[in-house]
């Protein structure tokens, strides 16, 4: 790999990170769209992998007693890893401009759901009813374009959960992904033993990006972090969706 390349791989990581160590979520949202304009959704996907399973297990024990009641979390977990295996065989059958597209797609959704500042509720009952649903759709996703943000954490947004216990489900709802996909990758080739290593090895810089993260978030208004992510992911998404829809040549 071309030192140019190399660096853009550890700044994606070290971004997505920051914004996990920030916010509590999100480092796919980043660093998955950062790789992708470099390189390809498969090559993002597989290079998140491991980062995403040790980084969300860290997080999900340190908030172990916020977790939500079993009646919503074994619909919600198991309906997304039965999404996130039929993700990751799209992600094998589909070519990588499409693979792109949906995941600039998928930002500019996640966009457009952040500056219309839609605060809609769902009340318990009813967030119940839909957790299979959400789960599922957040899974597929999850593994044809290495992000959920806009379904899975919109959902568990309009739940209206104490900062405690969203970083919890958001956490346990990634290792699940990470722990499903991870075999999946495997089994369809997409994982590769040198995959696997690399993806090892950019657990360093997505850790000293939420380092970072936890202190910017001790320094910086989260307004201001919010528009400098946002105006981050436009730019990003723009030039993914150039590359998907302009042939080149």
């Amino acid at each position: 790999m071309p030192v140019f390349e190399l660096v853009i791989v550890v700044v994606s990581l070290a971004c997505g990170g920051i914004l996990k160590g920030a916010t509590g979520a999100g480092a796919p949202l980043l660093a998955v769209p950062a790789l992708v304009a470099f390189h390809d959704v498969r090559f993002a996907i597989v290079i998140m992998t491991v980062p995403n399973l040790i980084t969300n297990a860290m997080q999900m024990w340190q908030n172990r007693q916020h977790h939500l009641r079993a009646n919503f979390l074994v619909p919600f977990l198991l309906s997304a890893a039965i999404g996130v295996t039929l993700g990751t065989w799209a992600l094998v059958g589909l070519d990588s401009r499409t693979l792109s597209l949906v995941v600039a797609l998928a930002v500019v959704l996640y966009l457009v759901l952040r500056l219309t500042k839609s605060n809609w509720r769902l009340s318990a009952p009813l967030a119940l009813r839909l957790a299979a649903v959400f789960g599922f759709i957040s899974g597929v996703v999850q593994g044809s374009a290495g992000i959920s943000a806009p379904v899975s954490l919109s959902f568990l947004n309009a739940m209206g959960l104490d900062r405690q216990s969203f970083m919890n489900t958001t956490s346990m709802l990634f290792v699940t992904f990470a722990s499903v996909q991870l075999p999946a990758l495997a089994f369809t080739g997409v994982l590769t033993p040198l995959g696997f290593l690399l993806s090892c090895v950019a657990l360093l810089p997505m850790l000293m990006g939420m380092s970072f993260g936890t202190f910017i978030a001790r320094k910086i208004s989260r307004e201001v972090f919010d528009r400098l992510v946002m105006l981050l992911l436009a730019g990003l998404a723009a030039k993914m969706l150039w590359e998907a829809l302009i042939p080149a040549g």
